[in-house]
């Protein structure tokens, strides 16, 4: 199975780029708006406002860096519907959940003061890494589980001592996200955001295996799926 995106497309025009991330940024706002009753109490929550900052500069981000510009996919294993439709809605419903929580007073979180804030530099950090994680991988980067035709194994920057960067750093900006308000009404939709993730870095890297062989072997020894080993696993012993 092959599918190709030309790697000569035109750049998005500026104005194409910022009204994408204003219309990305619309729908949290709309969101996080309906969970505290409305827009004047958005206005007046400078921790949702600050969450809405760091999605509107990631979605800023990400649109003028458009990481992937071409691809020729020579094998893709495609996820079900609904994994698939999970891992764009829970990251989306987590902080909105958090945030109607604590305007209704639902599974209050008793934290310090300074927990919400240090969870929105958690998500601005998390988004961050999400996205050199995607600039780095370039068109190797996928939605589904895939490979390239001409595939490199990715073992370097933000790749060196993590396996999946994208993802933890997907994970991280969905806690941070949750996080941010006092309660902790939106921490399911994270515990099982990261439990599809495994899931899905499990499918992954099986297939990176088979078609890397000891190389990947060598990488996964060194480096830890979605955190960084204290130490180097020992190499497997060849027959």
């Amino acid at each position: 199975m092959s599918t190709s995106v030309s790697p000569d497309a035109p750049a998005p025009h500026p104005l194409r780029v910022l009204a994408g991330a204003l219309a990305v940024t619309a729908l949290d706002a709309a969101l996080l708006a309906g969970a505290l009753g409305g827009v004047r109490p958005l206005l007046a929550h400078p921790r949702a406002l600050a969450l809405l900052a760091v999605w509107a500069v990631g979605s800023l981000t990400l649109g003028a860096l458009r990481p992937v510009r071409a691809q020729d996919l020579a094998e893709v294993r495609r996820e079900r519907a609904p994994i698939m439709w999970l891992l764009f809605a829970l990251p989306l419903a987590a902080p909105p959940l958090a945030a109607w929580g604590e305007r209704a007073g639902i599974w209050w979180l008793a934290s310090p003061a300074a927990l919400p804030w240090a969870a929105i530099a958690l998500a601005a950090a998390g988004t961050a890494l999400r996205i050199a994680a995607m600039a780095r991988l370039g068109p190797r980067f996928s939605p589904q589980v895939a490979l390239q035709r001409v595939h490199a194994l990715e073992t370097r920057s933000v790749y060196a001592r993590v396996r999946h960067p994208g993802y933890l750093g997907a994970w991280l900006a969905a806690l941070g996200g949750a996080l941010a308000f006092r309660s902790a009404l939106g921490l399911p939709a994270v515990a099982l955001m990261a439990l599809l993730l495994e899931v899905r870095a499990r499918r992954e890297e099986a297939l990176l295996e088979q078609r890397f062989g000891a190389a990947f072997r060598a990488y996964r020894g060194r480096a830890g799926r979605f955190l960084p080993r204290l130490r180097a696993a020992r190499p497997p012993e060849e027959d």
